[in-house]
C-alpha cells in the first residue's frame, strides 16, 4: 500500500526540518495513534506519554521509512513498541509464571454464543483486562502479532503468551457474563 502524494509530500517537508508540515502532519494522525496508544495503556495519561514519546521517534526515524509501505501502519508499530517499552518499565515482579491454558467448556462457548455486546460494552471489559492478559490479548487479538512475536516484544516465554492470552478469554468471558447479568431484569423484581 503507497501512501497517497500529499502524506508524501509532508514526509518530505518534515525531513527537512518545516515546522509546519510538522505541525499538520500530526494533526493529521494524532488521534488514531493516541487511540493506539490507549490501547495498550492504562490511563490517558500514559497514552499522552507514550504517543509524545512516539512522535519524537517518528520525526527521528522518517529516513528509515519505505515509501512503499503503509505510513499509518509504520507510525502505529512505533507506538505499539513504544507503549511495550512503558510496559516493560511499569512491570516490577507480576506473574509471568508459565501456566497451563485454561480452557472454556462447551457450555461457557454456548453461552457466549447467546450473547449480544456493543463495541461500547466490549471496550470496556477488555479494559479491565488485568495488565500482562490485555497486553497479550491487545497484541494477539486487535493487531494480529503471533505468539512468537509477542513472547520476543514482551520478553516472557511463547507458552506464557499463550496462557496469559487463554485466561484474558476467560477473564473477558467472565466480565461479559457479568454485564449480561447486570442487564437481564430481576424476575422477582416487581415491575411498575
Amino acid at each position: 500500500m503507497s501512501v497517497d502524494s500529499e502524506v508524501l509530500e509532508l514526509i518530505s517537508l518534515c525531513k527537512k526540518g518545516h515546522r509546519r508540515a510538522q505541525f499538520d502532519l500530526y494533526g493529521r494522525y494524532s488521534g488514531l495513534l493516541f487511540a493506539v496508544a490507549l490501547r495498550y495503556t492504562n490511563t490517558k495519561i500514559d497514552a499522552e506519554d507514550v504517543v509524545q514519546t512516539a512522535w519524537i521517534k517518528i520525526f527521528s526515524k522518517l529516513d528509515s521509512f519505505s515509501e512503499n509501505n503503509s505510513f499509518e501502519g509504520w507510525m502505529r508499530r512505533i507506538v505499539v513498541n513504544t507503549a511495550i517499552t512503558l510496559y516493560r518499565k511499569n512491570l516490577k515482579h507480576a506473574n509471568q509464571l508459565d501456566i497451563s491454558d485454561v480452557h472454556a467448556t462447551p457450555m461457557d462457548l454456548e453461552a457466549s454464543i447467546k450473547c449480544d455486546f456493543t463495541r461500547e460494552e466490549l471496550e470496556r471489559a477488555i479494559a479491565r483486562l488485568p495488565e500482562g492478559y490485555g497486553m497479550v490479548f491487545k497484541l494477539y487479538v486487535i493487531d494480529g502479532y503471533k505468539h512468537k512475536e509477542i513472547a520476543e516484544m514482551l520478553d516472557i516465554e511463547v507458552n506464557t503468551s499463550k496462557s496469559q492470552l487463554s485466561r484474558a478469554k476467560k477473564y473477558l468471558q467472565n466480565e461479559l457474563c457479568k454485564m449480561e447479568k447486570k442487564a437481564q431484569p430481576n424476575p422477582n423484581q416487581k415491575q411498575d
